[in-house]
């Protein structure tokens, strides 16, 4: 025959300890008497209770009340009823300083100092990052070296007219031709149908005598020679391309015209490419 014995729980308090004797081979079960429920102390209810609830003013007004669940197990809980509240009047605003008093009148002006702290902050926080982004994108830029020799002064009274002169210029060559009255107007008679790559000549030039070019060919990067080929301006011998007085191409495998850089004229003798 099988015996059980089962935990009374929160019933213990609730229930009578009851037993059985079956014959058999083995011996009765010992009597499971529930020891004797030790008396708690009284709680006086007119002494306040300091605790969460109490000091919010949400605390029970009526008596204390025991219950057992089903589900839980009964339990006793201990409460410091000695302890003292500290006072926070030194961090309070002289607005809410009294506890008995709303503290919807200074609303506003507790929200306007909420506002104006979150709004410098964040301009605070705005103004470092920019300077940090700012530092960090400059420090990836070219060096002062290198910004020096983006740009490059030529004195135009060193070259005589009718003559070519080749600079470097950004590792590339650069260069300044110095046309005659024929070479400018020959260069703009010349008809656009004529061209592979059509452009006018005033529209390369900035002042008609001078031409200033970058002296790389469009085939395949080569160096052309000036005052050279069939058209009297450049000649590239690698694949024999030939351009004008202008820098346009007029014949060979060469599809564009020589490169024009950005340059200025500051005076009438000097020029700045860059």
């Amino acid at each position: 025959m099988l015996s059980v014995a089962a935990r009374s729980g929160p019933f213990a308090s609730s229930l009578s300890a009851v037993a059985h004797a079956v014959p058999g081979p083995l011996k009765p079960l010992a009597l499971g008497l529930p020891p004797a429920a030790a008396k708690l102390p009284a709680l006086d209810p007119k002494r306040p209770l300091l605790c969460r609830e109490s000091l919010s003013g949400q605390a029970a007004r009526g008596g204390l009340v025991a219950t057992n669940s089903l589900n839980a197990p009964a339990s006793v809980r201990y409460l410091h009823n000695d302890v003292t509240v500290p006072d926070f009047s030194d961090y309070r605003r002289p607005e809410v300083l009294d506890s008995r008093k709303s503290s919807q009148e200074s609303s506003e002006t507790r929200k306007a100092f909420s506002y104006f702290l979150t709004a410098t902050t964040c301009v605070t926080s705005a103004y470092v990052a920019k300077n940090v982004v700012t530092q960090f994108v400059s420090s990836m830029s070219a060096s002062a070296d290198v910004l020096a020799m983006s740009k490059i002064e030529i004195k135009l009274g060193d070259i005589p007219e009718g003559k070519n002169m080749a600079f470097k210029w950004r590792g590339k060559p650069l260069f300044v031709r110095h046309r005659t009255p024929k070479e400018i107007e020959q260069e703009a008679q010349v008809s656009l149908a004529e061209l592979r790559d059509p452009q006018h000549d005033s529209d390369r030039v900035k002042k008609p005598e001078w031409v200033i070019l970058i002296g790389v060919c469009t085939h395949l990067g080569c160096v052309p020679i000036a005052n050279a080929g069939d058209f009297g301006g450049y000649y590239c011998p690698c694949h024999g391309s030939h351009y004008d007085a202008s820098g346009r191409i007029r014949r060979g495998p060469a599809p564009l015209n020589l490169e024009v850089p950005f340059y200025e004229f500051p005076s009438d003798d000097l020029v700045i490419v860059g």
